[in-house]
């Protein structure tokens, strides 16, 4: 999102409709279900709605408002390899106990199980998510990472960007339990299976990016 945002300033000052210094980033708010905000027009004072009408978003409030279905930030996670990423300070997480009530693996491991379904899924490529309500909670777990990482950032704390890893961990063990990503005994793959198998990609892009943002090499197998 922040990206799209950066893209859409640039934009609008080569056509000229607007002279700003184009910045290397955005803050960009989750409101929850998919919706997004960012002030960057406030912060360049410059009229909000040139900038929403490029990212096929709204204005409200003076703030650029758009709003994204589980596929379509699924499919962007997909294709932004640095999402989540920020210069935070390192983080702290005992692996053990290894219980799930026990965030340090509960991240870990929900890394390694993302890990696992790519490996088994080999040649299966990923399709439209259809998301239940499991999958949906999981997908919005997702959207809200680069906004808490740009926190920890700010904050030079890390512990916003980890509680928020903790609750997209949380989600996708729901997920890899309850709706699994490949074929059960002689099922055929399906378009559902497809739909969770790039879930799972994005899992792993972004616990990925968050353990190595607060110091860790993630681990494919635990």
């Amino acid at each position: 999102m922040s990206d799209a945002l950066v893209r859409a300033v640039r934009d609008a000052v080569a056509e000229g409709e607007i002279d700003v210094a184009v910045p290397e980033g955005v803050v960009v708010f989750g409101r929850g279900r998919g919706v997004f905000e960012s002030p960057v027009a406030l912060r360049l004072g410059v009229d909000p709605r040139v900038i929403a009408r490029r990212v096929g978003g709204v204005v409200a409030g003076g703030f650029v408002r758009v709003v994204l279905t589980a596929e379509e930030l699924v499919d962007g996670i997909l294709r932004d390899s640095r999402y989540g990423v920020a210069r935070v300070p390192g983080g702290v997480w005992s692996e053990w106990p290894r219980t799930f009530e026990n965030p340090g693996f509960s991240v870990r491991y929900a890394y390694a199980r993302a890990c696992w379904v790519e490996r088994w899924a080999c040649g299966l490529p990923s399709g439209p998510l259809q998301a239940g309500e499991l999958e949906s909670e999981l997908v919005w777990a997702l959207g809200d990472v680069p906004g808490r990482a740009e926190q920890a950032e700010r904050e030079r704390d890390a512990r916003p960007l980890m509680f928020c890893l903790e609750k997209v961990a949380g989600a996708y063990h729901d997920v890899h339990e309850r709706c699994p990503a490949l074929p059960m005994g002689d099922e055929e793959p399906g378009a559902v299976h497809a739909g969770r198998v790039g879930l799972a990609r994005a899992v792993k892009v972004v616990l990925g990016n968050g353990l190595n943002v607060i110091g860790e090499i993630p681990r494919e197998r635990i």
